[in-house]
């Protein structure tokens, strides 16, 4: 009885292995809702820009406190999908040459505008770190004379983002004008974001720190140039564009892509550098949205983003579901429990980032959590660390799994060589 019992579970566990192949999407199935979730995102981001755009052109034509607070709420909106796209980074080569120019960080501040200590001065590795183009109409860059008189998209995308070659240079994208929105947050470990004036746009008298008009010009032209940057990248994901078609020309080294993005995203990247790197150094300074206290957002976006993709599902901005054969479709014909484990590790990883989102918004926030000896801030952030790291462990199996070639996963010093860090 044994025997023949066992032969029935083979013949049952056959047949339906047999019938999960059967239903087993094509990987051409896969690729395309992969892309046409890209395609939403990027253009959900590209909405919100705009949104933003509108806020920011409002404040500068009636700089009051409350056109600022909206032109800041809006700023925290446009990161909402923007953050979701970044799992396209690492297996796209598209977009991780691009990203840069639209999310950048950290970033030397004083490249743009007024600073107070401890960025006064240029650092013996950035002698632009404070610069301070708005108050300098004309300067010295490479050993060239700019003309900066005139603030425009192209000064700031071609001559001035990463001058010198140096990344922290960075004069474009979210986080060069989420310094122009908030300014500096000098409150450490304390409460409070930065807290720049709504007066430093007026126009004339009543103008705080110096040069409102150029500073009201660099918004501008780094809001404007963002949305042109968006909207290329939107392109470039419809019918036809160069990312789309890099994607499909290939659909195992597509699926592999898709995977990479996954696992880049959740462990050097986000588990690594935006997370326990911060966390080792205790520096308030190593928190992606350092000026507007937004950090928790952005990690719970960031996990959310490597969610969908995985299930093959996002809501946009106005409601509509994008939906379709998914990743995790072609894995359950496979192997249905590594499914369900890749399932769970991600619900778990987002509860996680969710209760750090939480806590963040009930007053606790991002900085505070960083301190040295924060024992609750130290739970809150290695909970978010831990589960992007087990998840990674997964999607590994999944490229075994699936008899994929093996992809390279973004590692980082902070989980890799802790001791290098220090060095």
């Amino acid at each position: 009885m044994t025997k023949l019992f066992a032969a029935t579970s083979i013949l049952t566990l056959s047949v339906a292995s047999a019938s999960a192949a059967a239903d087993a999407p094509s990987k051409a199935d896969v690729l395309n809702t992969y892309a046409n979730i890209a395609e939403a995102k990027y253009d959900d981001s590209l909405i919100a820009a705009k949104e933003l755009q509108e806020a920011v052109d409002a404040m500068i034509a009636d700089p009051t406190d409350t056109a600022l607070n909206a032109a800041r709420a809006a700023w925290i909106a446009a990161r909402v999908p923007y953050q979701q796209t970044e799992v396209y980074r690492f297996g796209n080569a598209i977009v991780d040459d691009w990203e840069g120019k639209v999310n950048a960080w950290p970033l030397d501040e004083g490249l743009i505008d007024y600073v107070e200590a401890p960025y006064s001065g240029p650092a013996d590795e950035n002698a632009l770190a404070a610069l301070n183009v708005i108050a300098n109409p004309t300067f010295n860059l490479s050993g060239q004379a700019i003309d900066a008189r005139e603030i425009t998209p192209e000064l700031l995308g071609d001559t001035l983002h990463e001058a010198d070659g140096i990344e922290a240079n960075v004069a474009t994208g979210y986080h060069a004008i989420e310094f122009l929105l908030w300014g500096q947050d000098l409150n450490g470990h304390g409460k409070g974001a930065g807290n720049r004036p709504y007066t430093d746009y007026v126009q004339g008298d009543g103008c705080t720190n110096g040069n409102c008009d150029r500073r009201a010009r660099y918004l501008s032209a780094a809001t404007e140039l963002l949305v042109s940057d968006l909207a290329w990248m939107a392109d470039q994901w419809k019918d036809g564009g160069e990312a789309r078609a890099a994607l499909i020309a290939n659909e195992t080294a597509g699926v592999s892509a898709i995977l990479t993005g996954m696992g880049s995203l959740s462990y050097g990247e986000l588990a690594g550098e935006r997370m326990r790197l911060g966390l080792m150094l205790n520096d308030p300074e190593e928190e992606q949205d350092c000026f507007s206290d937004n950090t928790h957002n952005s990690h719970y976006y960031d996990g959310l983003g490597i969610q969908n993709v995985y299930l093959g599902s996002y809501t946009r901005i106005d409601g509509t579901p994008v939906s379709g054969a998914s990743l995790s479709d072609l894995v359950i014909a496979s192997d249905p429990a590594l499914d369900t484990e890749m399932k769970v590790k991600l619900a778990n990883t987002m509860q996680s980032l969710g209760l750090l989102k939480a806590t963040a918004e009930a007053g606790f926030t991002y900085d505070q959590m960083l301190e040295r000896g924060n024992e609750g801030g130290e739970l809150l952030i290695m909970g978010g660390v831990n589960g992007l790291i087990d998840q990674t462990k997964t999607i590994e199996r999944i490229v075994i799994t699936l008899e994929l070639d093996q992809i390279n996963i973004e590692g980082s010093d902070s989980l890799d060589n802790p001791n290098a860090v220090f060095h």
